[in-house]
């Protein structure tokens, strides 16, 4: 969920509704080319950059580098700040939460820099929103204490208020009974003081949410549609967003198609507005609730709309990498640096021929001389960071794609399993009993895939015990069920797949990548043994832990691939005996998880005979066992 995104320049003025604000927009295009001075021009500049945000965020970020230029010229540290935040406002909106945090973390330090309190309560508060999209809840509080600290000591406090409502909105469990009432109460005084129609609107919402958490449905719900239709009224689409929303989680559970009209109706108008976090968050609500009734076409429907939401972010972080406005503004400040440097030496050289022998023209020299160096080792310093940042995003990216290629690879086994099971029940008459089983197999299959999909968005290339969710599995059961997945990829061979005495145990360990460990181990043997062969799966208990063994009769490890084996993208792959093509990439996924865990994985092969693979669990992940009770 997102929240309000606060002004910029909120301590110049009060939003006004959105006539108002498009009258604002006019007058101040039609008063820019009047105003002859240059710091008014930049302020009047940021302050249309910032009436836009709610209409177009294009024109906002049009208008905050055009404002961003001019001060830049002007060494005009204010406008800068402004510009800088009104940026992060954009990205923002756009969804790009990695370059909005650095422009608002980069306003913040400009506003401390010139003890612009009122705009430095204002990012702290933003700040805290990013983090707060990004999961960083405890840095999210953090930013939020300090500017309401600050706010508590500033004479101007209409941004304390919206702090206030922010804060209260994202956590409510910080506020309490009395201090929640106190806090409303004053958030509520500040806005009639300054007749702020936006911020009556946000306490409105607050006292819906109270009416509900009170049990008082009816009335909340009556609250929030008023609430929504001022806002609409209002063009104030971006807060508009919350309250769609709300409204169309409180009718779900009793009212399903009212709930989907709120859900479609804010959709529409985030990818109107191109607020691109909130259109993939609809998107995603709307796939899960036809999943959930089995709506196929509607779920695919917004699935596809989910994918094409994630190929885009993607696209946007490529492209957003690397700064390049941020770039070309350095590369202006730096031409703007060397013109100074040069009228300095005119003037030097101009001061030498009229005093050339007097004291007072030598300390003049040396002082312009230190200070052009100086400026020149600012300047070549900043250039070595950006290089740096540069080559660090490079690497990031390729990273990224080489997690991308490892989730393709392992989404490969549960679409596999989907692919075979759904033509099972097209291509041959199933009784119920049968059809169901094969329906909850395929329902597994896919929350495989959304687990993985999942995995491409949060998890590191190199895997860490602490991302694994680990949770107590019983073994047997674990086994039979990976097993049953699997069985139709070696029925299209005519191959035998046989889970031979699994031990009778219960270890704690992450069970999805379990099971893509124990997935990629059986396609490899299904994929390299001939037709109509057989792969065993066993399991034993040894002293130092839970051995599986995968087992195959078929075209065995060469010699001279056994050390490249669990590489990635390893040079040493092989077609299958049907031509299936390889990748290079499941051994070392394999191993990654394993290790993981703080197992080990190995495999013993005889050329053209058998391989078999062995997983060994430590006695750590054992909870218990039959041979312990």
């Amino acid at each position: 969920m997102r929240f309000i995104i606060v002004c910029a320049l909120f301590t110049m003025f009060v939003i006004k509704p959105a006539s108002g604000q498009v009258g604002m927009i006019r007058k101040l295009q039609q008063s820019l080319p009047q105003i002859t001075d240059s710091v008014r021009y930049v302020d009047a500049v940021n302050k249309m950059s910032l009436l836009f945000y709610e209409q177009n965020a294009d024109s906002t970020f049009y208008y905050a580098l055009r404002a961003r230029e001019v001060a830049t010229r002007l060494d005009y540290a204010k406008g800068i700040a402004d510009a800088t935040n009104n940026l992060g406002i954009v990205f923002d909106i756009k969804g790009n939460v990695q370059l909005a945090l650095r422009y608002y973390n980069d306003a913040y330090n400009r506003y401390v820099a010139i003890g612009d309190s009122s705009n430095i309560v204002q990012t702290l508060m933003n700040i805290a929103m990013v983090y707060t999209v990004t999961g960083k809840n405890q840095k999210a509080i953090a930013n939020y204490k300090q500017a309401l600290k600050i706010g508590n000591r500033i004479a101007h406090d209409s941004i304390t208020a919206l702090a206030i409502y922010n804060y209260m909105l994202t956590y409510p469990a910080e506020f309490k009974g009395a201090v929640r009432d106190k806090n409303i109460q004053r958030a509520s005084d500040i806005a009639r003081k300054y007749n702020d129609r936006r911020m009556q609107l946000a306490i409105e919402q607050l006292q819906a949410a109270d009416y509900l958490a009170d049990n008082k449905r009816e009335k909340g719900i009556q609250l929030l549609k008023q609430t929504l239709n001022k806002s609409l009224d209002m063009e104030l689409y971006f807060f508009s967003m919350d309250l769609l929303i709300n409204l169309g989680d409180q009718h779900l559970p009793i009212l399903p198609d009212t709930a989907i009209a709120y859900y479609e109706q804010a959709l529409q108008l985030a990818e109107q507005k191109g607020y691109r976090l909130y259109s993939r968050d609809l998107a995603r609500k709307m796939y899960d609730f036809y999943t959930e009734r089995n709506d196929k076409p509607q779920a695919y429907k917004y699935a596809q709309k989910l994918i094409r939401l994630v190929e885009e972010q993607i696209e946007i972080d490529k492209v957003s990498g690397i700064d390049y406005i941020e770039y070309a503004v350095k590369d202006q400040e730096l031409r703007s640096e060397q013109v100074k440097v040069a009228y300095n030496k005119r003037f030097l050289w101009l001061a030498v021929a009229i005093c050339a022998l007097t004291i007072l023209s030598i300390a003049f020299l040396l002082r312009t001389w230190l200070m052009t160096k100086r400026t020149n080792e600012v300047l070549r310093i900043q250039f070595r960071q950006l290089e740096t940042t540069m080559e660090a995003l490079e690497t990031t990216n390729e990273n990224y794609a080489r997690v991308i290629k490892i989730v393709a690879h392992d989404l490969r086994n549960p679409i596999g399993a989907i692919n075979a099971m759904s033509t099972m029940m097209i291509d041959y008459e199933t009784d119920p009993q049968e059809t169901k089983e094969l329906i909850q197999l395929i329902n597994e299959s896919s929350k495989n895939c959304m687990t993985m999909i999942g995995d491409l968005l949060v998890t590191d290339f190199d895997l860490k015990e602490s991302e694994l969710n680990k949770e107590e599995i019983d073994l047997p059961v674990f086994l039979q069920q990976v097993i049953k997945l699997l069985i139709f990829r070696a029925k299209e061979k005519n191959q035998e797949l046989v889970l031979f005495n699994p031990v009778h145990a219960t270890i704690l360990a992450d069970s999805d990548k379990l099971s893509r460990v124990l997935s990629n181990l059986v396609i490899n043997a299904v994929k390299f043994s001939p037709k109509g062969g057989l792969i065993e799966v066993s399991t034993s208990k040894t002293a130092g832990g839970i051995l599986i063994a995968v087992k195959d009769n078929g075209l065995g490890i060469p010699k001279e691939f056994e050390n490249k084996i669990f590489d990635p993208f390893t040079s040493s792959k092989r077609a299958g005996t049907a031509g299936e093509q390889p990748f290079g990439l499941g051994l070392y996924i394999s191993k990654q998880i394993i290790e993981a865990h703080h197992g080990r994985i190995w495999f013993e092969s005889e050329a053209g005979v058998t391989t078999t693979f062995y997983i060994l669990l430590p006695s750590s992940v054992i909870v218990n066992s039959e041979t312990e009770a």
